[in-house]
């Protein structure tokens, strides 16, 4: 051993050959989720065994030892001790031999723990002596109690008595009974005379893995009756202890029985409190049960028994203690060499628990003896040379407090606060990992860029190789996000103690102050560096309204920064109520200079709204605009322009209108805003002048029964305010309002160019007789034996003197008159003239379509429609063809019944329709298909299907059936 004499306030062991070391991050000390329990295990078991149960989670995983009675457990020397993984098992356990108290110590390369102590006790009951018990008696209505003298035994027996036989069972209920748990005695409040018998006491001892009963020899009890039993007063035979401990959170029971005549009634109070409720029934009765005690519960307790003849009470005190429980505990630290560790402990107990401190399992205290033998060899885990370095002054253990300063890598491990009274101990645990301190081996540098640019901020550190190295980079304290897609700031990849951060696109919000942190779990180092960003000026401020006129205004502002670069000139810009976007504004001086303060806004409008903004430029670009200046209206002035759009005509008959454009709100110049209108008629001297007073006016109408129809007037317009009248405007000739034309057109002819059309011509009239504009003309057509009122009606479009009238009946008279039209209605109608629509065309298409292939030439024919009498004459024929993949039709008209058409050059096919016409118009149409493999073919028409009528250019399919045979 190695003895100091003076405080040495830790002893390191610096492990110079052991190899592992525990690496931060990656390995971990131990930590217990299985302890040992104490056990009482029966004694004289034959062949059995103990286990006590030991696991630690660990990094690497831990290996375990065991020490009894403080020796450690040397397993190749006593057999009878195994241990399997942690646990620790006793086999055939002996009382003598493994009694005791036992740790077990988990073990790493981090060091070591050592976990609660489990106490291993046997327990036992021996038999009742064999002699004889000697008889007892005693007189009916006198109290007695029968003596149980239970043997030898541990741990605490349970008592029950029987009369005669087992298992008849004394039954305490009614209160003249009662077994005492303490001493076993069954005591009788009045003896009647059936209580005569013989009488066992029946122990049972209950231990961790087995239960154990036993009675004793038959004590026997004789009664001897009386008539007339003497009452008698209350007389307290069982007492509870004047003072009474427990501990919290267990129950306590105090006992308390009487004898008397008649049977003693019992009630409990507390003296200096109130009765807790949960004592429950038992507040009256022999035992008082406290269950789940704590400190409330502390106090005089008073029994008091009584009777019609008398009372009788007991006092005692209950004490509650308890087993330490933690307050405050230590955590795991990581601390870097050279530095300080404090470690405080606090638990709570009854009695004040006292508190000492273990590392890796040994007690550390100011008066330390260390062996170099085995046990430090287990917690190095080899056996090798060891350098004992004993620092004196560097450990301050106080009761609850430990003060390690200069630290070193060799106060490394696993320490454990230990808090203990006479009911129990509580064990904290934490690892303490001493660390290369983090430095930072190159510093960033400021640095100075454009807007736009890149910057590199360079940061290399050293720190401790068992640990990861991680780098921050702060802004102004603020944390720097350096994963943020498509950000402006990265980390530069490389190696671990490089942390450098790329700028990229620097902007002005990228200026300030740059910190690198370099850390790891248990410590850190700060660097930091100034970057500047030159960029466009900043905006400027304070920008106000000095002065303000009817077109101009007087702007004041401050600079704002000019972000290392000089301000090289200023621009204001300007928007009005009217509109959102900014505009640049003409300004005096025209050119304003980067020292300038003040400018004057020129060119506005009068009474109008304005907001104004200044921008500041330097060679680097234009800053941000100004905030908004405070909006300001410029003074009112006159008009300075005339309203656009003027015009007019239409109304009534004997009016005049005269319509324009309200002026907007930017050319009124000031309130009180209104029209001026001059009207004459062409050719007049005298103008006639009337206000229209209101701005949202667009229309005059002027009437008077004089004014003829469509008669020009000469115009002019001129807006007006408060401040005066503006300019007019260009004179316009506006007509007054139309009337009907007052003639017809003449010569009207109308002819049939089909079975459904019609066309019609007529003389135009003079405009001098339509008393307005000439609009066009107005056909009407009716049916013979139809009224003219139900006429329908087309109407041209200009001054054409002819149309054409569609979707006629065939064959049918029609009465037509010609009208015409101006803008205030239709005329006088023309004479009528009648016209009869032509024959319908022949209702059935071209048959028997055959078709030959000569060459790259298809010949097609069919057969002549024959019309009815009630159709018109076929003249002619149309026939209709497209290759394959054409859109459109080309149009052949024949007179005869056979055509000749080219085939396409592929292998493609021919659509074919042919059709009658005559005058009636076209015919039904009939479609035949020739591809150019088809050879010779023929088209006949099914029995079944009918012929349609093609109305459109779209092709109709029939239902037919296509018959071709190639070579005929």
């Amino acid at each position: 051993y190695l003895e100091t004499n003076s405080p040495v306030p830790l002893c390191s062991v610096k492990i110079s050959e052991c190899g592992d070391v525990c690496v931060s991050g990656h390995n971990s000390g131990p930590v217990f989720e299985e302890q040992p329990s104490s056990l009482i295990y029966p004694e004289g078991m034959p062949e059995g065994k103990v286990t006590l149960s030991c696991q630690a989670r660990a990094s690497p995983a831990a290996i375990y030892r065991w020490r009894v009675n403080g020796t450690e457990i040397a397993f190749a020397e006593d057999s009878h001790y195994t241990q399997v993984a942690g646990n620790l098992v006793i086999n055939n356990p002996q009382n003598g031999r493994d009694g005791g108290s036992y740790q077990c110590l988990a073990i790493n390369r981090c060091g070591t723990i050592v976990s609660r102590v489990a106490n291993l006790k046997f327990g036992y009951l021996h038999d009742f002596p064999p002699e004889s018990r000697s008889p007892q008696t005693v007189h009916e209505g006198a109290g007695t109690f029968l003596a149980c003298q239970p043997p030898a035994h541990y741990p605490a027996l349970s008592y029950r008595w029987f009369i005669n036989e087992f298992p008849n069972f004394i039954q305490p209920e009614g209160g003249r009974w009662f077994v005492s748990q303490v001493t076993g005695n069954l005591y009788l409040a009045n003896a009647r005379a059936n209580d005569t018998g013989n009488y066992f006491c029946f122990t049972t001892i209950n231990m961790d893995i087995s239960t154990k009963s036993i009675f004793s020899k038959a004590v026997q009890l004789t009664v001897y009756p009386n008539a007339n039993p003497r009452k008698a007063a209350p007389n307290i035979r069982v007492r509870f202890p004047a003072e009474t401990y427990a501990l919290s959170g267990q129950t306590a029971q105090l006992e308390c029985f009487a004898y008397g005549n008649p049977i003693p009634k019992i009630r409990w109070r507390k003296v200096d409190g109130i009765l807790p409720p949960k004592v429950g029934a038992s507040a009256e009765g022999p035992t008082l049960i406290i269950p789940e005690l704590n400190f409330d519960d502390e106090g005089m307790y008073e029994c008091e028994v009584y009777t019609s003849e008398g009372r009788e009470t007991h006092q005692g005190r209950v004490s509650v203690q308890a087993q330490p429980e933690w307050l405050q505990v230590m955590s795991d630290s990581e601390v870097e060499i050279s530095s300080e560790l404090q470690w405080s402990c606090a638990a709570a107990g009854k009695p004040r628990p006292t508190i000492r401190w273990l590392r890796n399992g040994q007690p550390l205290t100011t008066q330390v003896k260390m062996s170099c033998g085995p046990l430090l060899a287990l917690m190095c885990m080899c056996i090798v040379s060891l350098t004992i370095i004993c620092v004196q002054d560097r450990v301050e253990v106080n009761n609850g407090r430990l003060r390690i300063s200069n630290l070193a890598l060799e106060d490394s491990g696993m320490y454990q606060c230990v808090a203990e009274n006479k009911h129990g101990t509580v064990y904290s645990n934490a690892e303490l990992r001493v660390q290369d301190a983090t430095k930072i081996t190159l510093a960033p540098s400021n640095a100075d860029i454009n807007q736009g640019e890149n910057a590199t901020l360079q940061c290399h550190a050293s720190h401790d190789p068992t640990m990861d190295l991680t780098f921050t980079w702060f802004l102004n304290g603020v944390l720097l996000d350096l994963e943020e897609p498509n950000g402006h700031y990265r980390r530069l990849e490389g190696k671990e103690t490089i942390g450098d951060l790329l700028i990229v696109n620097g902007q002005l919000s990228h200026a300030g102050t740059y910190t690198c942190t370099a850390q790891t779990v248990v410590d850190s180092a700060v660097a930091s560096a100034k970057l500047v960003v030159r960029g466009p000026p900043g905006p400027p401020g304070g920008l106000l309204v000095t002065r303000n006129d009817d077109t101009s205004v007087e702007l004041r502002w401050s600079h704002g920064y000019d972000n290392h670069s000089p301000i090289g000139k200023y621009v204001i810009l300007g928007r009005s109520s009217q509109t959102h976007d900014w505009k640049r504004m003409r300004t005096d001086p025209a050119n304003i200079e980067g020292n300038a303060e003040s400018a004057r806004v020129i060119d506005l409008r009068p009474w109008m709204d304005y907001e104004f903004q200044v921008i500041a430029s330097n060679i680097l670009g234009s800053g941000e605009p100004s905030m908004p200046s405070q909006p300001v209206r410029t003074k009112q002035a006159a008009p300075t322009v005339a309203p656009s759009g003027l015009g007019g005509g239409g109304g009534n008959r004997n009016e005049l209108i005269i319509t324009w454009t309200p002026m907007a709100r930017e050319y009124q110049n000031g309130d009180g805003f209104g029209y001026i209108l001059a009207f004459r008629k062409q050719g007049m001297p005298t103008w006639t002048v009337v206000r229209v007073p209101h701005v949202e006016s667009s229309r005059y109408v002027y009437s008077n029964e004089s004014l003829s129809a469509y008669c020009p007037f000469e115009v002019r317009i001129k807006a007006y305010n408060k401040k005066g009248e503006g300019p007019f405007s260009q004179i316009a000739v506006v007509h007054s309002a139309e009337e009907e034309p007052t003639v017809s057109p003449r010569r009207i002819n109308a002819t049939a160019l089909t079975a459904f059309e019609i066309q019609v011509s007529w003389d135009p009239i003079q405009h001098l007789n339509i008393n307005g504009v000439l609009r066009g003309y107005e056909i009407r057509y009716w049916r013979q034996h139809e009224r003219e009122a139900a006429a329908d009606r087309v109407r041209t479009a200009g001054l054409e003197s002819m149309a054409r009238v569609t979707g006629l009946r065939p064959n049918t008279l029609y009465h037509v008159t010609v009208l015409a039209y101006n803008s205030a209605g239709t005329g006088p109608p023309s004479p009528r003239t009648t016209v009869v629509t032509k024959k319908p065309p022949p209702n059935r298409p071209p048959g028997n379509i055959s078709w030959k292939i000569v060459g790259s030439w298809v010949t097609v024919r069919w057969d002549h429609v024959k019309s009815m009498d009630n159709e018109s004459a076929v003249l002619g024929y149309k026939v209709l063809y497209k290759h394959e993949g054409q859109s459109s039709l080309k149009i052949l008209e024949k007179s005869k019944n056979s055509i000749t058409l080219p085939l396409p050059k592929d292998s493609g096919y021919v659509v074919v329709e042919i059709r009658s016409w005559g005058d009636g118009g076209d015919g039904a149409a009939q479609e035949a298909i020739v591809s150019q493999d088809s050879g010779t073919g023929m088209m006949v028409q099914n029995s079944s299907g009918t012929s349609g009528s093609l109305c459109t250019s779209f092709l109709l399919f029939t239902s037919l059936v296509l018959i071709g045979s190639s070579g005929l």
